[in-house]
């Protein structure tokens, strides 16, 4: 969806620093490593004390290596099914720290019980879309259908988010993450009908 729609811009824009690291002999999992933690600090540090904003501009800024090692391994030849595995647990890894993140602020000094129960929902169904996934391909299924993939979770949380820790009420982030995980959810659904369906035709053939 929204990554496959703008990966040709984020090619053109990360192909030069990709070259430049590669050039320093900088891999491709270094980026992604680093990435991580860069999210998990963002997340886990500035989040639970109420730094909403700035936890959005770090992770922001670290998200973007998730786009960079794809174009580092790309340039140079090493894609192959250990980056992805190693991509793919990561990200889970990230949205994990960003709903952390906001639950522990939310229920600590944030005095906000409804938003924690809400970015509670948003990580148990995040997890899920993405397990249904998983194993849909891993039975010889496709399910990559659903209106919430994780680029658009993880938009609009962070935009939600960083509103809020500008002088936003927090009733807004609890409102977004509240259609977020019933959007997530409804995915599943979606994903669960897709992979019957394509069972039932394998059965009829």
């Amino acid at each position: 969806m929204l990554d496959r729609h703008a990966r040709g811009a984020t090619n053109r824009i990360f192909t030069p620093p990709a070259r430049l690291l590669l050039r320093w002999g900088v891999t491709p999992d270094a980026v992604t490593v680093a990435g991580t933690l860069g999210v998990v600090v963002g997340a886990l540090a500035l989040f639970p004390v109420g730094h909403l904003f700035w936890g959005v501009m770090v992770i922001t800024l670290f998200v973007f290596s998730d786009v960079l090692d794809g174009v580092m391994a790309r340039l140079s030849g090493t894609t192959g099914r250990w980056g992805s595995f190693l991509d793919s647990t990561l990200d889970r890894v990230q949205d994990a720290a960003v709903f952390l993140g906001l639950m522990w602020w939310a229920f600590g000094v944030g005095e906000q019980t409804v938003l924690g129960v809400a970015a509670s929902l948003c990580l148990a169904s995040g997890m899920l879309v993405s397990y249904v996934r998983a194993k849909a391909e891993a039975l010889g299924f496709t399910a990559d259908t659903g209106i919430a993939e994780r680029a658009e979770r993880l938009i609009v949380t962070l935009v939600a988010a960083g509103l809020v820790g500008i002088g936003v009420p927090a009733v807004v982030l609890t409102v977004v993450l509240c259609l977020l995980a019933a959007a997530s959810f409804v995915t599943v659904v979606q994903r669960m009908i897709t992979v019957r369906r394509q069972w039932l035709t394998s059965h009829e053939t």
